[in-house]
């Protein structure tokens, strides 16, 4: 869950400050000039969509290590370091990829994965998971985030953002050029009105564009945990982390993911959930035995 909302965070950071800056070197102006380009526009809009959902691809890692202070095992200094990076290692060689790195951060029962490359990943875990499981359950969940990189959702997640992007991007730029001309009525280019209306709708638009990829994210998680599944050869282990995971109380993350926790969502907000409710993704699993 850190993964998938750092990526948001960071996606949505990235393209506020590309339109801050095309808007300040003009661009804007080029593309609705002379009337509203529609061609142009959607051209732009996906270039810059795209550029923006790669970059947060490519910084994540470092990005994820920095936000929850993950420590990389190097030379590992104890046996429970020793057995999480040999655990990982068999689990990447069944995956068929290259072996992630194996970092550990503070806090409470978590775990993700991330990178832009399936052979050169991350695979990180808290200290709270390590106490409060027992070696099959955390080998699950390592299972778990070792199949989101072979099944390589990061990328997935990229291209699906990417479109989104591409048509914030757009709509957010057509609001704001009827905005312009229609309610502060300028006559020739565009005035201030089209950059603060293009500024807001890139936030409202960006957000709403945010549950279509909660969606594509929350199917994915069920692939992870059959993928789990499969490489521990059976779903009971997976099955068992999910139900103490359930049980356990959600720890204080960072800000940046405070939008996210092991408690499932209620209502309107399960929409933003990246992950879908305990309980289905136990069904799911029992259903494969």
């Amino acid at each position: 869950m850190k993964r998938v909302l750092l990526f948001f965070a960071t996606n949505l950071a990235v393209m506020l400050v590309l339109s801050i800056v095309l808007n300040v070197l003009g661009v804007g102006r080029l593309l609705t000039g002379s009337g509203l380009d529609v061609t142009g526009l959607l051209l732009f809009a996906l270039v810059i969509g795209f550029v923006g959902s790669f970059i947060s691809l490519l910084i994540s890692k470092p990005m994820a290590k920095w936000t929850t202070g993950a420590r990389v095992i190097g030379s590992p200094k104890n046996s429970t370091e020793q057995w999480l990076v040999d655990t990982v290692r068999d689990l990447a060689h069944r995956a068929e990829i290259g072996m992630p790195q194996v970092a550990i951060f503070e806090g409470a029962p978590n775990a993700f994965a991330t990178g832009a490359f399936k052979n050169s990943a991350l695979v990180a875990v808290s200290t709270g998971l390590l106490q409060s499981m027992n070696a099959e359950e955390i080998k699950a969940v390592l299972g778990h985030e070792v199949s989101h990189i072979g099944n390589g959702d990061m990328v997935t997640l990229t291209l699906i953002q990417g479109v989104v992007n591409t048509f914030v991007i757009f709509f957010a730029r057509v609001v704001g050029y009827l905005v312009d001309k229609t309610v502060f009525r300028t006559e020739r280019g565009v005035g201030p009105g089209f950059y603060v209306t293009v500024i807001a709708c890139d936030i409202v638009f960006g957000i709403l564009a945010s549950i279509i990829v909660a969606y594509f994210s929350r199917q994915r998680e069920f692939r992870a945990d059959a993928g789990s599944a499969d490489l521990l050869a059976s779903p009971q282990p997976m099955i068992n982390a999910l139900a103490r995971l359930g049980g356990l109380a959600p720890g204080e993350l960072p800000q940046s993911f405070k939008a996210s926790g092991i408690t499932d969502k209620a209502g309107w907000l399960a929409l933003f959930s990246t992950h879908p409710p305990i309980d289905r993704r136990i069904a799911e699993l029992q259903g494969l035995r």
